[in-house]
């Protein structure tokens, strides 16, 4: 008997599962830093589980996948996707960024693996679109074809900031100033919340006094500082506000949904911010957006349930 499996890998851990009917299971983490190459840490899962014979599988990396070679952005591993196929002795084996695995996760995850954000109900094979604030900015839309679903790359990370009230626009003009230009993902991102801080900080005339965006979100959510904590919820507007424009961009009306390894350290507060109701705020397109739900992914192992998803359709016989 043939088994399947996956893996999400990314610049400091590498986790892998055996495929299910219903999911994954026997998920295993590995340090990337412990092994010299990508097909090493695969064959360690192997040997953890000599029971199984794997002989198809599916790698989401946090990279982009362009062509046969893969190399990675944060860490050293590169391999050919003909190659590494050989070496673990699979008949199938794809390679697909990290955020098409988060997409194809989202038609699979229940109510308990999400936090509704406000009002709206999802439409069964409905477009979706995903955004993930962590090291940068993930975009991923996701729609349902006659073939299945189907993601649509792009980097809509890298879009113009697009200020919305007088906050926004202090932080446009301290980005514009240090970067000559203002990206969403220098606003909705680790480094994204210290540049909201320290346009805050400036604006008022205060001394920067936090470097570590951990730092300021602990702050905002103990209320130890006052400026950490309008930053915080600038945060949370400006995610608002961009997660409407993505709804607007593909009528998503299977939801918009937050990934990322940000936004679910301050849930409760996100919850109680201004995130709706800058979502909503579309002048004459509020009526288009009011019925579309926003959710906050709160399942740990999205991406290897994504991967499996993306296996299973494209080896479905």
């Amino acid at each position: 008997m043939s088994d399947m499996f996956v893996a999400d890998v990314g610049g400091t851990n590498a986790r892998l599962a055996r495929v299910t009917e219903s999911g994954v299971a026997d998920i295993k983490k590995y340090i990337c830093n412990d092994f010299a190459s990508i097909d090493l840490v695969i064959k360690a899962y192997f040997d953890d589980m000599p029971q199984h014979n794997f002989t198809r599988g599916c790698i989401a990396i946090a990279c982009p996948v362009l062509g046969d070679l893969v190399e990675m952005t944060n860490h050293s591993w590169a391999f050919s996707q003909t190659a590494l196929k050989q070496q673990l002795r699979l008949n199938d084996l794809y390679v697909i960024n990290d955020f098409t695995a988060v997409a194809h996760s989202l038609p699979t995850l229940g109510n308990e693996q999400v936090v509704q954000i406000g009002t709206g109900t999802a439409l069964e094979s409905g477009n979706i679109a995903v955004f993930g604030p962590g090291t940068g900015l993930g975009v991923e839309h996701i729609t349902m074809t006659t073939s299945g679903w189907q993601t649509l790359d792009g980097e809509g990370g890298h879009a113009d900031f697009a200020p919305v009230d007088e906050t926004d626009v202090i932080i446009w003009r301290y980005l514009q100033n240090l970067h000559g230009r203002a990206s969403a993902e220098e606003v909705m991102s680790g480094r994204g919340i210290l540049n909201i801080y320290h346009a805050l900080a400036q604006a008022k005339g205060s001394d920067v006094s936090f470097t570590d965006p951990a730092e300021v979100t602990s702050r905002a959510l103990d209320g130890s500082c006052e400026i950490c904590e309008s930053a915080l919820r600038q945060f949370c507007r400006i995610m608002g506000s961009f997660a409407g424009n993505l709804a607007l961009n593909m009528a998503t009306t299977g939801g918009i949904f937050i990934g990322g390894g940000i936004a679910n350290r301050f849930a409760d507060f996100l919850q109680d911010s201004d995130f709706r109701a800058r979502f909503e705020a579309k002048g004459q397109m509020k009526h288009y957006v009011k019925d579309i739900p926003t959710y906050l992914i709160a399942e740990p192992d999205h991406g290897l349930l994504g991967a499996s998803a993306y296996l299973k359709q494209h080896t479905a016989s």
